[in-house]
């Protein structure tokens, strides 16, 4: 297991500080289990409401967390938006920024939201066959958070120079083996 706490942006609205934890864990099925921990200011975030999972669009747009997948034996990677609504987003780059179709048939990651006075959290599990085959990874994982005023927060485990780019080689800043340890 990997546990990691992202770093706000530094355009962050001081108000807007929240501790966004994650962990990171390789299954012996070849799945990974990803958890999100968002604390503080609960109360002051919009939480998308619950909805049938499926796919959708623009996640990004409020509170979400993010999975970003690469890995040193295939060109390109992979982005998961997992949003507490339940719904999620793949997306497929062949290089940075550069959108490729999606690989038809990607199964549908399980998402588990459960939420306190204090922690807003997400546990996702990633079937194997919607991450690279290859052992050796390259994770950027981020978090967009969404005030009640509508303002947006940005959380990654690195921030490149200028605005909050989660696609920015420097985000990719956890390498795991894909197989269990």
């Amino acid at each position: 297991m990997h546990h990691v706490v992202l770093i706000g942006h530094p355009d962050n609205a001081a108000d807007l500080h929240r501790r966004v934890a994650a962990a990171v864990t390789p299954l012996p099925d070849g799945s990974l289990a990803v958890a999100f921990a968002i604390s503080g200011g609960i109360d002051t975030l919009h939480v998308p409401t619950p909805e049938c999972p499926a796919p959708a669009d623009a996640l990004w747009s409020t509170t979400c967390c993010e999975l970003f997948v690469a890995s040193d034996e295939t060109p390109g990677y992979r982005e998961f938006n997992f949003s507490p609504s339940g719904q999620w987003a793949v997306y497929d780059f062949s290089a940075y920024r550069e959108r490729t179709a999606a690989r038809p048939g990607c199964p549908t990651p399980t998402i588990v939201t459960r939420s306190d006075v204090e922690t807003l959290r997400l546990d996702i599990e990633l079937p194997a066959s919607a991450l690279p085959a290859a052992g050796a990874l390259q994770l950027g994982l981020s978090a967009v958070l969404e005030a009640h005023d509508g303002r947006l927060g940005y959380w990654a485990l690195a921030h490149a120079p200028g605005k909050p780019d989660f696609h920015h080689p420097t985000a990719f800043a956890l390498a795991i083996n894909k197989e269990c340890q």
